[in-house]
């Protein structure tokens, strides 16, 4: 039977505390565009899928997000000074990249089963520059077994030196796009065909996301022809 997620009493207060003043952040380091409120589920579990470039797009999300989701961080941030207090207090979800690891997976499926929105990035890592990388197939997975629709969410302006324009006084603008919630196509198969549908469900997402952005931030989703099946296996 799947645990329900809960949050602790002090990480909620961390997030009623923290969300507000990185809104304040944000506006004083440059101008905020924020398109398709309207597409964010009023209530319950979804999945929220964005393009990733650099350590601003998910402080930007949880800041700006109407509720305070969850979501999942690349385990080595824990490591590092200073990023590393703010996912402990936010309660960030650590995930190895590559590696799978079934006490994870449960936990992020407890927090969907629990009604919870879920942050995620489904490149797994940033690209650092604009343009998006292949997905990793793990998404489509998480998305098959928890049945939750999907939020597409474009983000624009989070170059590594978003900061320092910020602090030169250059006010770099931060846009954030969100699309249309969808689900993906259910099916039931095996072995390859399988692995290969979930890498196909996980492009899907991705050409949703892309759909959102200028041709520079699409990467290889600018010309989907070029993807294969066996490109991620």
């Amino acid at each position: 039977m799947a645990e329900t997620y809960t949050v602790q009493r002090k990480v909620r207060f961390f997030r009623w505390l923290a969300r507000p003043i990185f809104r304040g952040i944000f506006h004083l380091l440059g101008p905020v565009k924020i398109t398709g409120r309207e597409n964010i589920p009023p209530h319950g579990a979804y999945l929220i899928a964005i393009n990733h470039i650099s350590l601003f797009e998910a402080p930007f999300i949880l800041a700006f997000w109407p509720v305070a989701c969850e979501a999942v961080g690349a385990a080595d941030i824990w490591q590092r000074p200073g990023q590393s207090t703010l996912v402990k207090y936010y309660g960030g979800i650590p995930i190895h990249r590559g590696d799978y690891d079934r006490r994870v997976l449960e936990t992020l499926l407890n927090v969907l089963r629990s009604s919870r929105p879920l942050l995620i990035s489904p490149e797994g890592a940033r690209s650092h520059v604009p343009g998006m990388c292949r997905a990793e197939p793990g998404i489509a997975y998480l998305v098959e077994k928890a049945d939750v629709p999907v939020v597409p969410v474009g983000i624009v302006g989070t170059t590594d030196d978003y900061l320092e324009r910020g602090l030169h006084g250059k006010r770099p603008l931060l846009e954030m796009h969100i699309g249309r919630t969808f689900r993906l196509p259910q099916g039931v198969l095996e072995g390859a065909a399988r692995r290969g549908a979930r890498q196909a469900n996980a492009d899907l997402i991705m050409k949703h996301i892309a759909a959102l952005l200028p041709l520079e931030y699409q990467g290889i989703y600018a010309d989907p022809k070029g993807l294969t099946p066996q490109a991620n296996e």
